[in-house]
């Protein structure tokens, strides 16, 4: 049956019902369309085709009898956000997640599973207890004190898919699960694809938290100031920020800072804070270098601090289609169609123009 696959394609691209009823021409009606999508009523071949061709999806996509859906979503989204572009934001992120769980079932043996972490060290019942848990995933991991170079490799190697989507300048990303009937449910990140990178790393860090970190009796406020302090934490290892700026110190310039951003490839915002929060610089020096970072802008969305990171690209998913091409697992029009690009676009990739 179509219905859910229909009304998701439908809510992606942000169409009403009566909007996909004049992108058919007419062919049938709103209604019939809600018929579809409620399963009370099958298209014929060629509605099917033209619903297909509107929606940029196949017509086999469409048939397809996978059964996933997506739960545990918490957008923090603009005031603004409205439901419909939340479902088509949610729409959009199960299309990808399924393309990517469908070419690694192509690749048998590539797929990276997800082991949430347990123990005490991930239950935080007050917003300092994240320091503890974010020094405990990286043991757990293997990263020792240094900073992260790709978040995004970093995530999808552990088994997080990470999707990069364009979303209103003021929504920096959510978590997610994908569920699948008798099998492992899939971490979800998304992020958004025009912030900057130091800004993007902290969202991933951010989102990581919500992700590993439970908490009982917390408030939804200090959840989120706990999941900001874990990102500090898990991006700016205390030994090494204390290697590199000393344990106490009666005043740093923005301009250390700045050189410092190049190691930690986070704001200065957040370096600020960082400083605070392990006690190297005291209340007063705080305040003066907060007050220069929110006078210079570095504190906004729109900040142009110095040395800001190209934004990070999650490429596990079109490195697998490349390979899957080259060893003929799959024809190059399937793995354009997954990674929902056109052909000639795919063919450059194979070749590495304009890479």
């Amino acid at each position: 049956m179509i219905g859910n696959r229909l009304k998701r394609s439908r809510e992606s691209r942000g169409l009403s019902l009566r909007e996909l009823e004049a992108a058919i021409q007419g062919q049938v009606s709103a209604q019939a369309i809600g018929k579809y999508e409620r399963n009370e009523m099958m298209p014929s071949s060629t509605v099917l085709l033209s619903m297909a061709k509107a929606l940029d999806v196949t017509p086999e996509y469409l048939l397809s009898e996978r059964e996933i859906e997506l739960a545990g979503v918490d957008f923090r989204k603009a005031p603004h956000a409205g439901v419909k572009e939340e479902r088509a934001v949610e729409s959009v992120v199960l299309d990808q997640v399924e393309r990517y769980l469908e070419l690694e079932e192509l690749m048998p043996g590539v797929d990276e599973l997800w082991l949430a972490p347990e123990g005490a060290a991930f239950e935080i019942h007050r917003i300092e207890d994240a320091e503890q848990a974010a020094d405990s995933l990286r043991a757990l991991w293997k990263l020792g004190i240094d900073p992260i170079p790709i978040m995004v490799e970093l995530l999808e190697d552990k088994g997080i898919k990470v999707i990069s989507l364009d979303l209103p300048e003021n929504v920096s990303g959510s978590k997610a699960y994908v569920e699948q009937p008798n099998r492992q449910n899939v971490p979800v990140i998304v992020v958004n694809q025009h912030h900057k990178g130091e800004r993007q790393r902290f969202t991933l860090a951010h989102e990581l938290a919500h992700l590993v970190l439970r908490f009982p009796g917390l408030s939804d406020v200090d959840q989120e100031k706990a999941a900001n302090r874990f990102a500090g934490a898990f991006l700016m290892a205390k030994e090494m920020v204390h290697r590199l700026l000393g344990e106490h110190r009666k005043s740093i310039s923005l301009g250390e800072l700045a050189e410092l951003k190049k190691v930690f490839k986070v704001s200065i915002a957040a370096l600020v804070v960082r400083c605070s929060q392990l006690g190297v610089i005291a209340k007063a020096t705080y305040g003066r270098l907060w007050s220069q970072v929110k006078a210079l802008g570095w504190n906004s969305p729109a900040s142009n601090e110095p040395f800001p990171f190209d934004p990070e690209v999650p490429q596990r998913m079109e490195r697998m289609c490349l390979r899957a091409v080259a060893e003929s697992a799959i024809s190059e029009s399937r793995a354009a169609e997954l990674l929902n690009i056109s052909i000639r676009d795919l063919d450059r990739r194979l070749m590495a123009q304009g890479v």
